[in-house]
């Protein structure tokens, strides 16, 4: 029942989008209807770990496409209204004289101040005017028509978010029991896992952290990949928007070294490229924190997650859940409603929860921007 209401969500987004996010959408539908039958055929823990985290990938991707969709359809709906505004005054002049001219015996019209001649003239100019206005009416028809087809995409749209809700939450609950039973992970060890938990337990900071964490002498490498040939080209390892670049302050006038990006509450988290856990659980008021070895050398701070995945030592593919983002999603019987509106909103509505991501070279912070492809300038 999961996979099948999965399916029918994108299908659907895909279906009533009026706007070339359908094209995405329909994009994340293929991608879904992939990843459900990777997800039926799967044997093993690992596999299912894997199907149904490019399940729940594909269903966020649709999501946006779906959000960005209302959004287009909610700015096309008001531009119509206001062109209605801007015309409303004068053409109900002119089919106020259009519908005196019906109503008007025939020498009456002879009474123009002008004389007959006046007459004529006007009859004139109101014959040529009649085909302009069954123009503009048409026109108008077609309008009320597309607003029509946007009232019924924005229906539509929370009832396929109702059904698609509680699919894709089970989804979640599904993931984190496989990766608790699926089988080790290929691993690299640490020579004396002592000395983590003592840098843990005297970390003050997330730099200090960080950078005792690149100076501790163990024997966990990274995964034998050009990690330096990829800069620009990562995928952020959440859905979301970048809300403060490296140096930007926030509301309290601090400054961090790394990325702040909004996401959407329970949120999939991955890696974007093949990478070595360093360290993953709670630190200091980051909530969970994830630490990837993308390279020798390269350290990647993943901080705010709600759950992580994992253990310490494990090797991790490209594309790999690392954990979910906290909060929680609204009901199933408030999200469609709630989705439309925030959708219409536009902007961060709905991004509730922050993922803090930081890039550190040689145990300095780097920029990160420059390293992922959608937050290049």
């Amino acid at each position: 029942m999961m996979r099948a209401a999965l399916a029918a969500f994108l299908l659907s987004a895909g279906a009533v989008l009026a706007s070339p996010a359908a094209d995405s959408a329909l994009q994340a539908a293929d991608d879904l209807r992939a990843a459900i039958g990777a997800l039926e055929a799967a044997q093993t823990k690992a596999d299912q770990v894997e199907a149904l985290t490019e399940t729940i990938g594909a269903y966020e991707t649709g999501l946006g496409a779906l959000r960005d969709g209302l959004r287009r359809a909610a700015i096309r709906e008001r531009e119509i209204r206001e062109s209605f505004d801007a015309k409303r005054e004068e053409i109900g002049r002119l089919l106020g004289v259009m519908s005196t001219m019906e109503r008007s015996d025939g020498p009456l019209l002879l009474l123009h101040p002008a004389g007959p001649e006046g007459s004529a003239r006007s009859g004139m100019v109101l014959s040529s005017v009649t085909p302009a206005l069954q123009a503009e009416a048409e026109a108008l028809h077609v309008d009320l028509n597309e607003i029509q087809t946007l009232r019924d995409l924005q229906e539509n749209a929370a009832r396929v978010l109702n059904a698609g809700l509680k699919s894709v939450q089970q989804a979640r609950t599904a993931l984190s029991q496989a990766v608790a039973e699926r089988t080790a992970l290929p691993g690299r060890y640490i020579d004396e896992p002592e000395d983590l938990r003592r840098l843990v337990e005297s970390a003050d900071t997330l730099e200090g952290f960080a950078l005792g964490l690149s100076e501790l002498d163990t024997d966990i490498g990274a995964p034998l990949e050009d990690f330096d040939a990829a800069k620009g080209s990562l995928p952020l390892p959440v859905l979301g928007a970048v809300l403060r670049r490296a140096g930007e302050a926030d509301a309290a006038g601090i400054r961090r070294p790394g990325l702040v990006i909004a996401t959407a509450p329970a949120a999939l988290v991955r890696t974007p490229w093949p990478a070595t856990i360093r360290y993953r659980g709670p630190l200091l008021d980051y909530a969970n924190v994830m630490i990837l070895e993308p390279a020798e050398g390269y350290l990647l701070v993943l901080a705010g997650l709600g759950t992580v995945y994992g253990e310490t030592g494990d090797v991790l593919n490209a594309g790999d859940a690392v954990g979910l983002m906290g909060g929680v999603e609204p009901g199933a019987n408030e999200f469609g409603a709630e989705f439309v509106r925030a959708a219409q909103l536009g902007g961060g509505a709905g991004r509730t929860e922050t993922l803090y991501l930081e890039l550190r070279q040689s145990g300095k912070p780097v920029d990160p921007s420059g390293w992922f492809a959608q937050t290049k300038d």
